[in-house]
C-alpha cells in the first residue's frame, strides 16, 4: 500500500491515505492531484516508509526537495469527471447534446 505526502501550511507533514474503494476506480496519481491542496508537491510513498509510533507526528518533517511526484491540482475533482475543464470524453461515450 501506498500513501500521499505534502507539506501542509503549518510547516508539518500531512498523509493521505487512500481508501480501497477509491483505489479501484483511481489511480493514486489521480487522487493526489484531486486530494492535495492546489500549487503543494506531494509525494507518493510506501506505507513502510511512514513511522509506525504516530506518538510525535506533529513533529514529523519533509524536505519539499523530495516532494517530486507532482503538484495539487486547482479542482476537487477527478479529470474523469465530465465538469472537469480538461475532462475530454470518449469516443464510445454518449453526450447530451
Amino acid at each position: 500500500m501506498n500513501r500521499i505526502l505534502f507539506k501542509n501550511d503549518d510547516g508539518g507533514v500531512s498523509v493521505i491515505n487512500p481508501s480501497d474503494n477509491a483505489l479501484t476506480e483511481n489511480t493514486i496519481e489521480e487522487i493526489a492531484e484531486k486530494d492535495v491542496p492546489a500549487g503543494k508537491p506531494y509525494k507518493i510513498v510506501s506505507v513502510d516508509d511512514i513511522p509506525t509510533d504516530r506518538t510525535f507526528r506533529d513533529a514529523w518533517e519533509v524536505d519539499e526537495v523530495t516532494l517530486t511526484d507532482g503538484t495539487g491540482s486547482e479542482h476537487n475533482m477527478f479529470i474523469t469527471d465530465p465538469q472537469h475543464p480538461d475532462y475530454v470524453a470518449s469516443e464510445n461515450e454518449v453526450t447530451p447534446e
